[in-house]
């Protein structure tokens, strides 16, 4: 099938960037964003989030709103107009109570709702329960376009699978799931995302399949992840390292490797909570899903609860003691702080009136205080030397490079929660 079509990627974060400039090696393709600062630093080929090469990103930039592919960045509505195809890719995150926020994807829905035209299809890539991508997108682009749905225009979804931070599975080597409203329209969506994406694409049946199919995957990896945490928890009673309990589990063939830590992001630490609101909404009550949320939603707290205590079983004194975070993104060599759970440590360390640094080579010093009102460290110089604590929170490959008995008091520990260095240098690991 060949394609004239014209692309809208609206959402220019960690997913829709790169699906944007991979569509716009073959297709023209305007990407949208709100955040004016992230259009001005895209237009000089800047990204911030380093999903993307920049010189990647400036070989597909053009100013052309008529050239038959290439990368047009814009938050001005009016661009979208002359797209037939439209690719949401907004956040979905929970609020302060854990339910699923959808004021992103309300409003990206009507901002495509008003450029919306008869033919066009409308895909949806972000994460969320069975049903919302029909029973509450769709209302709203029928409402705001006064077009009808599956006559004038149709819907696909096609859930992202982005890894941030990996340069090996990237968006095209990654096999993709599609859908569509009708069974022309799944092809149609099929063979557009296949066009790029060399590692193949698998059609769901409905877009219901293709959403509840997002949702579980990360589901599935939370509560393999709460297993080990809660096994973490187990062997550090019974004084056994669970690195190495691991590791002897895992020469059986059919073992699955998990590790234990803290589980934040935008994806496993979130998506649970959306199953859990639609299975709660039908009258089931999902008790391992929400079990293991609540264990994972855990670690940051007891790792700071079980640093406070070796720091006491060595004399220190807790209040006012100076306590090192290495690491406040949520993954390793990854610029993202959204979600984090390092910031658990950090609120729990404060209770105990300690004075927390917190270093971090990756993060944006700027970001992180918005997000979390944290003053962040971002070069080793300006680390102290007496810590009385010290968390290896993210395994960074800098913090291979740090001297951690230069930086620890006498009487200091350390915890580390990602088992990063050798075991002879932490009093305490996951």
């Amino acid at each position: 099938m060949s394609f004239t079509n014209k692309i809208t990627v609206i959402g220019l974060g960690y997913v829709g960037l790169p699906l944007a400039v991979e569509f716009s090696k073959k297709y023209h393709v305007t990407g949208f964003d709100i955040n004016q600062k992230r259009i001005d630093e895209l237009k000089q080929g800047i990204d911030r989030t380093l999903e993307v090469d920049n010189s990647d990103l400036k070989s597909v930039l053009t100013s052309s709103h008529d050239s038959k592919k290439g990368l047009l960045v814009s938050n001005n509505p009016k661009d979208l107009e002359s797209s037939n195809i439209y690719i949401i890719t907004v956040p979905t995150p929970t609020d302060a109570l854990n339910k699923p926020v959808f004021t992103p994807l309300v409003k990206a829905s009507e901002t495509v709702g008003k450029v919306l035209k008869k033919g066009d299809i409308v895909i949806y890539e972000s994460t969320v329960y069975p049903g919302v991508t029909e029973d509450v997108c769709v209302p709203i682009l029928e409402e705001v376009s006064n077009l009808k749905f599956n006559k004038d225009f149709f819907a696909g979804y096609s859930p992202e699978r982005i890894n941030p931070g990996d340069k090996k599975h990237t968006v095209t080597k990654i096999l993709k799931v599609t859908s569509g409203s009708t069974p022309e329209i799944a092809e149609q969506v099929d063979q557009l995302y296949k066009s790029i994406i060399t590692a193949g694409t698998h059609k769901a049946p409905s877009i219901k399949v293709a959403e509840a199919a997002k949702v579980i995957e990360n589901s599935q990896r939370d509560i393999n992840i709460a297993f080990v945490n809660e096994l973490s928890k187990i062997f550090r009673l019974l004084d056994i390292d669970t690195k190495a309990v691991l590791e002897a589990a895992g020469t059986k063939w059919n073992f699955i490797n998990f590790s234990p830590g803290l589980v934040g992001g935008h994806c496993i630490g979130v998506d649970p909570y959306y199953l859990a609101q639609k299975a709660i909404e039908t009258g089931y009550n999902p008790e391992i899903i929400l079990a293991g949320r609540k264990m994972n939603d855990s670690m940051g707290g007891y790792v700071a609860q079980e640093t406070v205590k070796m720091m006491i079983k060595k004399g220190a004194t807790i209040k006012n003691s100076n306590a090192l975070v290495l690491g406040i993104t949520f993954k390793e060599n990854c610029p993202d702080i959204r979600n984090s759970r390092v910031i658990d440590i950090i609120k729990e360390f404060k209770t105990y009136d300690v004075n927390v640094d917190v270093f971090d080579p990756w993060a944006s010093a700027e970001e992180v205080k918005h997000e979390y009102g944290l003053d962040l460290i971002t070069t080793s110089e300006e680390l102290k030397k007496d810590y009385n604590a010290i968390v290896l929170a993210v395994s960074h490959n800098e913090f291979l490079e740090l001297d951690i008995t230069k930086l620890k008091s006498d009487i200091g520990v350390v915890f580390d929660v990602k088992s990063l260095l050798p075991s002879n240098q932490s009093d305490a690991r996951l």
